[in-house]
């Protein structure tokens, strides 16, 4: 009997402590500010998908705008047929450069494009939410479709959106993907989001946000706001490969690796 709750007793020790060694880390990869344009040389974006390819444990990428050169079907056929290429599900976020209705691609024909040519694509919006391991990932999004510019407009029904999902999952970890920065990571004034106390009001009602992603400026910076990480990405070649570890506890770590395609 004695031996029996002994080996009983090492069994449920061995358990538990395989479940803390159980890693509840997740990693996945942002690409931002591809601009494929047809009929040109798109090598780089060729050798980025290849490089992010040979990368392990990655869980989705996420484009985060300014895919395209300009709004035009032909360059988003283009940029998905190389986007597929990817060994992992794919999420995409809408830029300024990515859509323009006096151009014929509005914010609304490009997600449909995008839903008739990829399979199994499933936001309907342009702002969408999805979870991966227990993680809440918010797609906001700041692009106009109408108003030329550069400048990044989250609208009134957006933030109030973003500031019901952000209440939904109020007891879950929460990365918001954009394209557009709150925090400038440089000096560009054409590249300020417009109104950004708006959204950061939003914001700064919630503790479960970790990090805000975002593209668009052209550089690379990472900086803490209130406890968020703010973590902008310049075009390719670079990527960056983010790692979300002790993703299941209140305050996990957030890793970002900064690369470049060979």
């Amino acid at each position: 009997m004695k031996k029996f709750l002994s080996l009983f007793f090492t069994s449920v020790i061995l358990s538990g402590m395989c479940g803390i060694c159980e890693a509840k880390d997740m990693r996945f990869i942002q690409i931002s500010d591809v601009r494929y344009s047809a009929g040109s040389d798109n090598q780089t974006f060729a050798n980025v998908i290849q490089d992010v390819n040979k990368q392990k444990n990655v869980e989705f990428v996420v484009f985060t705008g300014d895919n395209l050169n300009k709004p035009s079907t032909d360059d988003l056929d283009g940029f998905i047929k190389e986007a597929k290429k990817l060994n992992c599900p794919y999420y995409i976020v809408i830029g300024d450069k990515d859509v323009n209705k006096l151009k014929h691609l509005s914010k609304v024909e490009y997600v449909k494009y995008l839903k008739k040519h990829i399979r199994k694509y499933k936001p309907e919006t342009p702002s969408y939410t999805f979870i991966k391991d227990n993680i809440v990932f918010i797609v906001a999004d700041g692009a106009k479709d109408v108003i030329p510019g550069t400048n990044g407009y989250f609208k009134e029904d957006v933030l109030t959106w973003l500031d019901n999902e952000l209440t939904k999952y109020q007891d879950k970890n929460v990365i918001i993907l954009q394209h557009f920065p709150i925090i400038p990571p440089s000096e560009k004034e054409a590249y300020y989001t417009f109104k950004p106390e708006e959204y950061m009001k939003v914001l700064v009602k919630h503790n479960n946000v970790k990090a805000v992603i975002s593209g668009h400026f052209g550089v690379n910076n990472e900086q803490s706001v209130r406890g968020v990480s703010h973590i902008s990405t310049a075009g390719i070649p670079d990527y960056r490969i983010i790692d979300v570890m002790d993703a299941d506890t209140p305050n996990p770590t957030i890793w970002a690796q900064l690369k470049q395609a060979e």
